[in-house]
């Protein structure tokens, strides 16, 4: 009698699940993130509420694709392998994190009915690559460049700058923003280093009230009784206790015998932090800023020095400090000769609504500039920093790579049509691959004209039509609800954020496609622990 019993290898508790299982657990999780997302695609795209159970239940609204996936937890393998893509194409240009998910997901979705029409997996993926290089090669011939004309490239990126933020919360004062984040980028000189711009969130006013400012801001006081204006500043940037008017001898306790004793024991502290305020004064500084605090007494020594001491900047104010002001942060005062002072021309007070503020005027670091957010409530400061965030990162990315592509869902029209055209003249079983690779990019103007409630399969085989032609700068007005040329409208997108949403996304669900078994480690078993009894 032979047991039915299939032998086991794995160890109890362990789980696997085998070839068509596996993968349609892979897409069910990955095409439910993909939903997730979609709704949130394109200028008229919706927000979601992230509500997050801490103690604080601290609420977001968003609809930035990688800050939602990042809140949300999954179990399923594919889902994070989605949830990943979104984070990298965030890291690395910044924006078209919700397009890489949504492109994804789409193309699982279209392997899915491929796979129960008994196409191997391997056929699949090898008509994909077909797919994407030719995807690929059309959207880099297309590109347009003017990095050789400033006039012409201001425009490009304004233009840019206003396709990324009309799908975000900042969509209604567009003109604003984009002049913002465009003025802030072209500062920088094509270093691309966003650390020189700070964003500063203050509550209160709306919107609209948001601007830039030169140089650069700090949110702290200045102490008491010190000068509230310093010209030609050299600032001292320090990271060190200024704290030792307490008695602290190493928590050690003091038994004294009188009291005039606990007063000697105080004047040494105080002698040693008066020696330590003259080795600051030494450095030929007129402004020291300090991340830790600064109590009273040396508070009241640099006053008397007319000095202007700021205490408590935080640790990235203090780091983006003194890259500006071309300092070092110092936290030994013993050789004051080999230490880099900053320097800039002007440090005053300012009003923001009803928070004061320093101001660096004429900072060493002349790209550095702060944006000024203003608006009704947190949630709102916060969209508007990561809608601004995205807008910045996508411009450093095409001052960096000058080429354009035009928005509006033309951009991947034009790939799903040059793929339409190679899969016509492939022979065997990749060309329904490649066809497939075709419609899931059509999907993306697709859900973009659904979300804002048009009639979708209306509009794009009218804009298949017209890049059969040849049209191919033709997409979505997503205001009037028609086809029109995004080349008249300036809806101009980044080459490189389009390229790396292309190539990620088919990355990702090629890895995915691969899985034929998920396997689950058996969970550790927590043994008692008998040694605190």
């Amino acid at each position: 009698m032979v047991s039915l019993n299939p032998v086991q290898i794995f160890s109890r508790g362990a789980e696997e699940e085998r070839a068509e299982t596996a993968r349609l657990s892979s897409f069910v999780g990955a095409i439910a993130i993909g939903d997730l997302v979609k709704s949130t695609l394109g200028p008229k795209g919706m927000d979601k509420i992230l509500l997050q159970s801490s103690r604080n239940d601290s609420i977001q609204v968003t609809n930035d694709g990688a800050t939602i996936l990042k809140a949300i937890h999954v179990d399923n393998p594919a889902a994070k392998v989605l949830v990943d893509i979104s984070k990298v194409q965030d890291d690395e240009v910044g924006d078209g994190t919700t397009s890489v998910v949504v492109l994804a997901c789409e193309l699982l979705r279209e392997s899915e009915k491929l796979i129960s029409q008994r196409l191997h997996p391997q056929t699949i993926i090898a008509g994909w690559r077909k797919a994407t290089d030719e995807a690929r090669r059309a959207l880099t011939e297309f590109a347009r460049d003017n990095g050789n004309e400033p006039e012409k490239f201001k425009e490009d990126l304004l233009n840019i700058a206003r396709t990324t933020i009309s799908s975000k919360i900042l969509t209604q004062y567009k003109e604003l923003f984009a002049k913002l984040a465009v003025d802030a980028v072209l500062r920088l000189k094509g270093s691309g280093n966003l650390d020189a711009i700070q964003v500063i969130k203050i509550l209160g006013g709306g919107l609209r009230d948001s601007y830039l400012d030169e140089g650069f801001l700090l949110n702290k006081k200045i102490g008491v009784n010190q000068p509230k204006r310093i010209e030609n500043a050299k600032i001292l940037i320090a990271n060190t206790p200024m704290d030792t008017d307490k008695i602290k001898v190493f928590g050690s306790k003091v038994k004294v015998d009188a009291i005039s004793k606990i007063a000697e024991l105080e004047l040494a502290e105080k002698e040693k932090m008066k020696d330590k305020v003259n080795r600051i004064l030494a450095h030929g500084c007129n402004v020291f800023i300090n991340r830790q605090l600064i109590y009273n007494y040396p508070e009241q020594l640099f006053a008397d020095a007319g000095v202007m001491a700021i205490e408590h900047a935080d640790f990235e104010g203090v780091e983006r400090l003194a890259l500006v002001l071309g300092g070092e942060i110092v936290s030994t005062f013993g050789s004051p000769e080999g230490v880099k002072l900053g320097t800039c021309d002007l440090i005053e007070e300012i009003m923001i609504g009803e928070d004061t503020l320093l101001k660096f005027t004429g900072v060493s670091m002349g790209e550095a500039c702060t944006i000024i957010l203003r608006g009704a409530t947190k949630q709102i400061l916060d969209e508007a920093e990561r809608s601004l965030h995205d807008a910045l990162c996508v411009l450093t990315q095409t001052v960096k790579e000058t080429k354009i592509v035009y928005g509006g869902g033309s951009a991947e029209m034009l790939m799903a049509d040059a793929v339409y055209k190679v899969a016509a003249k492939t022979p065997g079983k990749e060309a329904v691959a490649m066809e497939s690779f075709a419609k899931a990019l059509s999907m993306l103007p697709t859900i973009m004209a659904d979300n804002a409630g048009y009639d979708s399969s209306q509009l794009i085989s009218e804009l298949r039509a017209l890049h059969t032609e040849g049209k191919q700068t033709y997409g979505l007005n997503m205001d009037e609800g028609e086809v029109a040329d995004m080349e008249k409208l300036g809806i101009t997108e980044s080459y490189q954020v389009k390229r790396q949403v292309l190539l990620s996304a088919a990355e990702a669900a090629e890895m995915i496609l691969r899985v034929d078994e998920i396997i689950k480690a058996a969970p550790r078993k927590r043994v008692p622990d008998h040694r605190h009894h």
